[in-house]
């Protein structure tokens, strides 16, 4: 096992080595950019258009395929797990008071905004004539956590590969668009107000790795640590909502199934009686729906918990630690709970989010139709439009 372990992680250093200089060089680039400008620009975005310039352009169109599958795997664990870890580090500066703070603003907004783009999806889908999985594989992605959330719910409701590419595609396109664009949009909306910023950035855009590029680009742009805090916090609130919402979309799902499919494809055994094929039919679809229901929770607890259980338990030491030492030992505290939340969360996301750009592959999207990216970039609005309101109700 020993060498097994060896080979897997030798196998995962070139795609890692690929995201990390990736990252060094969009962080390289934003300062170019920012000192030739005079405008303060993240290395964030620079380094997911960076990743998928390389992707796109010299992986795919250069490179022979062969070369480019050995950096699969690395890059993958880049998008994941070590996103994870930067996400865990984020907590090194947050306190847990600062946590139940930063939330308790922040569950009617993350309610409100979540439960509009659960409503408003599926019902926009069907007024375009989108395939019924399709619509709620944009809900789940749109409303929850972009790519978490689709890849939760596609077993669950046996969503075809096209439409699961679609929904990627379009958290992909309108969350980047979010990513790049939303930290200079809330800065001038909110007029700068911390905690209004953060629950917009939080609420606003899909995925929980674009969520914490834009609040890391907001924070290094305005220097401000309190909305990069909030965002985080906002998100993994937000990434909650999978427990109810993969169960409730799967039923969703399974009982139009059942509404459609009265003609009894569920049924195990056919009966001359039509009463006895019904009650088949009846029994065949809840059982459907609840085995595919316990799937959806099944792939939730996949998702979800070690990252965000290791998050609070980071957010709990610093915690301790601020309240239980004293002076010189509290200053060295600090120190590394500082460095572990502002440089080894930067360049943990920052190869992360070169990761994602590198596994952008943009021919994917083509021959789709426009359809899907119009429901989807109106759901992306609806939602972050409620959040924005309902915060700047509570502000």
């Amino acid at each position: 096992s020993n060498s097994n372990s060896n080979s897997n992680s030798s196998s995962i250093l070139p795609g890692i080595g690929l995201s990390a200089l990736t990252a060094m060089g969009g962080f390289q680039m934003a300062s170019a950019i920012s000192v030739a400008s005079g405008i303060p620009m993240s290395g964030i975005p620079c380094a997911i258009l960076l990743g998928m310039g390389i992707k796109n352009v010299i992986l795919t169109k250069l490179l022979f395929q062969p070369q480019t599958l050995s950096l699969q795997p690395g890059i993958t664990y880049s998008t994941k797990t070590i996103l994870q870890g930067g996400i865990v580090c984020v907590a090194a500066k947050l306190s847990f008071l600062d946590l139940l703070s930063a939330g308790s603003t922040g569950i009617p907004v993350v309610l409100s905004s979540v439960g509009a783009g659960l409503v408003f999806l599926p019902l926009a889908g069907r007024l375009v004539g989108l395939p019924s999985q399709m619509s709620l594989l944009l809900s789940a992605g749109t409303s929850i956590c972009g790519v978490t959330a689709i890849t939760a719910l596609a077993p669950a409701i046996q969503a075809p590969p096209r439409d699961v590419a679609v929904a990627v595609a379009n958290t992909v396109v309108f969350g980047t668009i979010g990513m790049i664009c939303y930290p200079y949009l809330f800065h001038t909306l909110c007029h700068g107000g911390s905690e209004h910023v953060g629950l917009c950035l939080g609420v606003a855009i899909h995925d929980t790795s674009q969520v914490l590029g834009a609040a890391l680009s907001y924070k290094e742009t305005f220097g401000d640590e309190v909305a990069f805090q909030v965002a985080a916090v906002t998100k993994l609130m937000r990434n909650l909502g999978l427990a109810f919402a993969i169960p409730a979309l799967t039923y969703v799902h399974a009982s139009s199934v059942a509404g459609v499919d009265g003609d009894g494809h569920h049924e195990s055994n056919t009966s001359s009686s039509s009463s006895s094929t019904a009650t088949a039919t009846a029994k065949g679809v809840s059982s459907t729906t609840t085995t595919t229901t316990m799937q959806g929770l099944n792939t939730f607890s996949k998702y979800i918990p070690p990252f965000l259980y290791a998050f609070l338990a980071m957010s709990m030491v610093r915690t301790g630690g601020d309240y239980l030492l004293q002076e010189d030992a509290l200053k060295e505290f600090k120190k590394v709970m500082d460095l572990l939340g502002n440089d080894a969360s930067k360049y943990a996301l920052g190869t992360a989010m070169a990761a994602v750009g590198l596994s952008t592959n943009v021919a994917s999207l083509r021959g789709v139709g426009w359809k899907p990216f119009a429901v989807g970039g109106a759901g992306a609005l609806v939602v972050g439009g409620t959040g924005y309101t309902v915060a700047a109700f509570l502000m």
